[in-house]
């Protein structure tokens, strides 16, 4: 009966977001142009660091790859939640919500990962500046990198895996509007206790590790600042810190609000609020603070901006 039930769902519809009907358009428009900016944004970033020399760090290295991680992550929720603006049923194929879990659950890991990462990377500029250059090695950054890719993959496989085997039979209507765990799991007629378990200990252990890794390495980052003398070392010590301190701050809070917390399974509607945030604003806002507030990055960009007028005048 189980795999009879299992079959008879060929496709899921979305609740979507709650709005008044005069609200559409706006809405649409404004969610259009966070995409874009995320796009430009993040497209940019890569762009900027790949031809700028001076950029060629560790942890511009780092850097990109995050961009690379905000432009997949938005791309796997954003044009499906644009085009269900005008849908009257807001659908999506079976397959296409197999698919949508595991990239999303494959990407939102290597985000929490790569971020610490970049912790892991300042600590090592900052309490140990005349090694830096030799602990950061080639090698170890790809490590860096390749670790979180791989995590992420066996993250999304163990949870994507374990719900889509299970039977839908209750209802195709998922109250949500993309593939989250939680509001497919609500679909499931058999007993999900294992899944609900899983989605803690699992995405609950890339949360905690990464973020505790964050956490242990700004102590010691905190204790180098504050042993040194000068106010304007303090200063420059702290500034190759804040656009990351921001990021993770942003990231981790909302991610902890809706995985981690206790009932986060149960509250699906405001889980729903919650994920517009995460979904279509965070990976606008990561560009954005590395380029506002990273002196490096807006000197490289006023580098680029020079050279194309001296291209052109020329």
């Amino acid at each position: 009966m189980a795999d009879e039930n299992y079959t008879k769902i060929t496709e899921f519809v979305f609740v979507g977001l709650k709005y008044h009907p005069r609200l559409q358009v706006f809405l649409f428009l404004l969610f259009l142009l966070f995409y874009l900016v995320t796009m430009t944004g993040n497209l940019g970033m890569i762009i900027l660091i790949q031809i700028d020399s001076r950029l060629h760090t560790p942890m511009y290295f780092f850097l990109s790859h995050l961009s690379f991680v905000d432009i997949c992550f938005s791309s796997v929720v954003g044009p499906k939640m644009l085009t269900d603006f005008f849908s009257e049923r807001k659908v999506i194929s079976f397959l296409g919500c197999v698919f949508q879990q595991w990239f999303f659950g494959f990407f939102v890991a290597i985000e929490c990962l790569l971020l610490a990462s970049m912790a892991y990377d300042r600590y090592v500029a900052i309490c140990n500046p005349l090694l830096y250059s030799v602990a950061m090695s080639q090698r170890l950054c790809i490590q860096l990198v390749v670790g979180p890719y791989t995590v992420g993959f066996l993250n999304t496989m163990t949870h994507t895996t374990a719900a889509f085997r299970l039977p839908f039979c209750r209802s195709n209507v998922i109250n949500h509007f993309f593939c989250d765990m939680s509001p497919i799991l609500s679909l499931v007629c058999a007993d999900t206790s294992i899944n609900k378990l899983l989605v803690f200990i699992v995405a609950g252990a890339v949360l905690v590790v990464s973020s505790l890794t964050i956490i242990i390495s700004y102590f010691h980052i905190l204790i180098a600042i504050l042993r040194i003398r000068s106010a304007d070392g303090r200063r420059k010590a702290f500034s190759t810190c804040s656009s990351h301190i921001t990021a993770v701050s942003i990231l981790y809070g909302t991610l902890f609000f809706i995985y981690v917390r206790p009932g986060a399974i149960s509250s699906l509607d405001l889980n729903k609020v919650v994920s517009v945030f995460y979904t279509a604003v965070i990976p606008m806002l990561n560009p954005l603070i590395y380029s506002l507030r990273n002196k490096e990055v807006k000197a490289a960009m006023l580098r680029t901006i020079s050279r194309k007028k001296f291209w052109i005048q020329s």
